[in-house]
């Protein structure tokens, strides 16, 4: 059975994720709050950030902005685009 959650990001309840997909603190909130398909939303948001940043993810100050936005992008006022990007059609 599949496990539900009212996703914060959706403002609707639908599918949860199956373990935290982060460690600590921040992992467990959006393993209790964030369905699967606003998780997909934020993996393709990170990775334009990725792309768009040039970020090397195992540098520990790219980890902490990750996160930073990660954070952001859930439960905060969002996470944006760099400035200047335009999304491919």
């Amino acid at each position: 059975m599949t496990r539900m959650v009212n996703c914060i990001l959706l403002g609707r309840e639908a599918d949860g994720l199956d373990r935290p997909p982060y460690p600590g603190e921040l992992g467990m909130r959006i393993f209790e709050n964030v369905s699967r398909e606003a998780w997909q939303k934020w993996l393709a948001h990170q990775t334009m950030l990725i792309n768009e940043f040039r970020l090397t993810p195992i540098e520990p100050k790219a980890r902490k902005f990750l996160e930073t936005e990660m954070e952001q992008f859930f439960f905060g006022k969002g996470s944006k685009p760099p400035e200047g990007f335009v999304p491919k059609e």
